[in-house]
């Protein structure tokens, strides 16, 4: 697992899983929720155990977007248990690292890389990938954490795999939640 093992003080950054993304209220749940979900959680309490920090990314979406600051799907969902002191970054665009503030932050963990999971595979996951590597940091992509919606012309899982192989072939090394919670 050499290859595949972030550094000490990689810090675990959690992309927009708001509550838009899991509610079903305006839109569909991302693919397969429920299990994002809890290996969100899993891998949440895996950097807390191991020393890591933790940070929350937030979409700020338009006016009248689910994802609006204040709308119902705004907030980080609740049940991934997102503690006082684990700061929040919004965004209005995909890259969160479009928010300086999120890179100084990573800066003073003394981290030179940083794990990603979250929503939407194709978008602000992808974005985020790219804007670390931008950065200069190292990327670790949790394989199994991200998620997002079918489109019309491809369906959530293989977004999910074609992404999966385009993050490799960025460079961004690949994890499970297993292979980072178990090993």
């Amino acid at each position: 697992m050499p290859n595949t093992a972030p550094s000490a003080a990689a810090p675990l950054i959690v992309i927009d899983l708001q509550t838009g993304m899991f509610d079903g209220r305006f839109d569909p749940p991302i693919h397969d929720a429920d299990t994002i979900a809890e290996r969100a959680r899993r891998l949440i309490d895996w950097a807390r155990c191991s020393g890591r920090r933790v940070a929350f990314i937030r979409h700020d979406g338009p006016d009248g977007d689910p994802l609006a600051p204040g709308a119902s799907g705004w907030p980080v969902w609740p049940p991934l248990g997102q503690a006082t002191d684990e700061p929040t970054f919004g965004k209005k665009v995909g890259n969160a690292f479009s928010n300086p503030e999120l890179a100084e932050w990573v800066a003073g963990q003394g981290a030179k890389d940083v794990v990603l999971i979250g929503a939407q595979t194709d978008f602000c996951v992808a974005a985020t990938v790219k804007g670390a590597f931008a950065e200069g940091l190292g990327v670790t992509v949790v394989s199994d954490a991200h998620s997002t919606l079918d489109s019309e012309k491809e369906k959530a899982p293989d977004i999910i795999t074609r992404h999966n192989e385009a993050f490799a072939g960025q460079g961004a090394r690949m994890a499970t939640t297993a292979e980072l919670t178990e090993g």
